[in-house]
């Protein structure tokens, strides 16, 4: 009983044949599973230089270690594959219901190689896996198919479906793969390897037991953090409206405050993640116009309208992960919007707002519930989307583009009805939307080099809605991460909510006495933290947790001693680290294998601040951004010129030995 089943399902969609591999132990000791055991039977089995969308490269569905043991916030489930969009590592998280259904079925992962001769999706229940028809299927949208193979396959009990949408079926190489209706696990084009495999779906029903070495200490530490977060709630009195003030209130100390981040659960509880909305704009956080504007042009008049209490009049009921405890997601009733064809979507992520808000100078919150549907149905990444029609408009007010080239579209900022209008035509591929459905990178490729400095991305992956201006630690991790452009590894603000110096002997405590403007220096420190940032969140990632249970600190959730009581091993928070070090070296090592020149995942220099912001909360603010990737580089014991791994780095974590036995 050791929290993990040890053992994985690879399904050959040329030949339909089915192979189950015994994992050994000593894999999930030094990887545990999750991105860990994906990184490892990718590394293994995708051959050199393999075509992101031919039959050679596995995309893989995995579940995290402590999924289904008892733990709380331990839910999600993972992607792996070769990203179509980067050539490199990819993997993309996502929450939901389907990562426990994985292991219910007898395993840690599922993996997929080759290409179908027509649409398939694979079902798994506890008799065995079969691959069935979907040539039915083709064409729909992913609620649409969802609904469909639900009531086709409810036996016994409810099945967890993974599905692609149009997006993927036509290889957007910004598509995703959803569950729950909406849920996407989104990043790195995850959809359009699923979609070059004609597998429409995953459809799992399996019922085994998730064993685990010690249930009772692990609903111990759950039952605790459950019930701090019961008691953390928002005051009453805190509106949507005061959020602006309190983000400006951040910008007002000039020493770093040390927070306990189990405060962050409160404003989820109320808001989910769109507290950001509003919050980030006077600290910051949310980049506006393309990454080149501020507050001062998306003003009080404009973000007024996307205040989060807006949001949740139209949210008529809350909206939680398998073993969540905060429950920041929710349903919302759009009955009424666009064409009337929708009558509810998943609330809009702040990502998603800001990426069809302040990014493109849209203050038509109706116009961004349609699209948050459209996306979610069709299964396109709302980051990559947003920044893609920003570089558009911006290409399209400098005349390199004009209404011949985008199909008679008046690409305007804020122009709410033409940003919908080519939502629509990136998810059909029609016309100029064909030119944008795989993102900026190969956008510059079709419409002209000259477009580039408008083109925000990170080795061909478009940044989340965070602004590395304002946490620098943000720009180290967009830039130097196997998969590049994450808003989610990293920030100095999330380890100061983590409170990680608790734990882990090494990484350094945070100080009043430490003034902010350290973290914009390119030092040992800050090498330290970006570090330390990666290790934790390859340790996540390879347990099904979610971020934001992270977030509110290891000292209140206790993901080390969970995975000792699930496991039955004494390991350190020190050791995990080392974990998380193993894992992420072994990304780094896919890329570089695949030829990846690791500086070429840097980002751009306006987001970079170069030349600076004129005016708002990030004026006059530069990141030293090639040395803080060297310095996060040296300490992971890679080459700080060139991202590449140390021999004596690869031999010291063991990865040598590992790959191979």
């Amino acid at each position: 009983m050791k929290g993990y089943i040890g053992k994985i399902l690879i399904v050959d969609l040329t030949t339909g044949i089915f192979e189950e591999q015994k994992v050994e132990d000593e894999v999930y000791e030094n990887l545990l599973s999750g991105v860990g055991l994906g990184a490892y039977t990718l590394y293994k089995n995708i051959p050199k230089g393999a075509d992101p969308l031919g039959p050679d490269n596995m995309l893989g569905f995995v579940s995290g270690l402590l999924t289904g043991t008892g733990s709380v916030m331990t839910g999600r489930w993972m992607v792996v594959c070769k990203s179509p969009l980067t050539g490199g590592w990819g993997d993309s998280n996502c929450g939901g219901t389907f990562s426990p259904a994985i292991k219910q079925c007898g395993y840690d992962g599922i993996f997929f190689k080759g290409i179908s001769v027509f649409p398939v999706y694979l079902y798994v229940d506890n008799r065995g896996a079969e691959l069935r028809d979907a040539s039915y299927l083709w064409g729909k949208d992913a609620v649409e198919t969802e609904d469909i193979l639900e009531k086709e396959n409810w036996n016994n009990k409810k099945p967890a479906i993974a599905v692609i949408g149009t997006s993927s079926e036509k290889k957007s190489l910004i598509s995703g793969i959803c569950n729950d209706r909406g849920r996407i696990a989104a990043r790195s084009g995850v959809g359009a390897v699923m979609g070059s495999k004609r597998l429409k779906a995953v459809v799992l029903a399996g019922s085994k037991p998730i064993k685990c070495h010690d249930p009772k200490t692990v609903k111990k530490y759950s039952k605790e953090f459950s019930k701090k977060i019961k008691k953390t709630n928002m005051p009453q009195i805190m509106t949507g409206r005061m959020l602006p003030l309190m983000g400006k209130a951040l910008t007002i100390p000039k020493n770093i405050i040390p927070i306990d981040g189990i405060v962050s659960a409160s404003m989820m509880k109320k808001w989910g993640t769109g507290f950001g909305n509003t919050m980030g704009m006077y600290n910051g956080d949310d980049p506006i116009k393309n990454w080149a504007g501020s507050v001062v042009d998306y003003d009080k008049s404009y973000y007024n309208n996307v205040n989060p209490d807006k949001v949740l009049k139209r949210e008529y009921k809350k909206y939680h992960c398998y073993s969540c405890v905060i429950g920041c997601g929710g349903v919302c009733d759009i009955k009424g919007i666009g064409n009337g064809e929708f009558t509810h979507t998943h609330k809009p992520e702040y990502e998603t707002v800001n990426a069809f808000g302040a990014l493109l100078m849209n203050k038509d919150l109706e116009s961004i519930f349609y699209i948050n549907e459209l996306l979610n149905r069709a299964g396109m990444d709302s980051i990559s989307a947003g920044n893609t029609i920003a570089y558009a408009i911006e290409c399209y007010e400098n005349g390199l583009i004009t209404k011949d080239d985008t199909d008679g579209l008046e690409l305007t900022w804020g122009n709410a009805e033409a940003i919908v209008e080519l939502v629509k035509r990136m998810i059909a591929r029609q016309g100029f939307g064909d030119v944008l459905a795989d993102g900026v990178k190969v956008a510059v490729k079709k419409i002209g080099e000259e477009t580039s400095k408008y083109a925000m991305h990170a080795g061909g992956q478009e940044p989340g809605m965070h602004d590395p201006r304002m946490d620098p630690a943000l720009g180290v991790h967009y830039s130097a991460d196997p998969t590049p452009g994450r808003h989610t590894v990293g920030a100095f603000g999330y380890y100061n909510y983590m409170h990680l110096w608790t734990k882990v002997s090494w990484v350094p405590k945070l100080k009043l006495s430490t003034p902010k403007k350290v973290e914009f220096e390119a030092s040992d420190r800050n090498g330290i933290i970006t570090m330390a940032n990666s290790c934790i969140k390859q340790i996540l990632d390879g347990s099904g947790g979610c971020l934001f249970a992270m977030i509110s600190g290891v000292h209140n959730w206790k993901i080390f001693e969970w995975l000792n009581a699930a496991t039955g091993w004494d390991k350190t928070p020190d050791e995990y680290m080392i974990i998380g070090k193993r894992m992420q070296t072994l990304r780094q090592m896919f890329n570089i294998r695949e030829g990846i020149n690791p500086i070429d995942f840097k980002i751009k220099d306006r987001i970079a601040g170069r030349p600076p912001l004129k005016e708002g909360p990030l004026k006059g603010k530069t990141l030293p951004i090639e040395g803080m990737i060297q310095k996060h580089w040296e300490h992971f014991g890679w080459n700080p010129e060139t991202g590449v791994p140390t021999e004596e780095t690869i031999e010291e974590l063991g990865l040598d030995e590992l790959l191979n036995n």
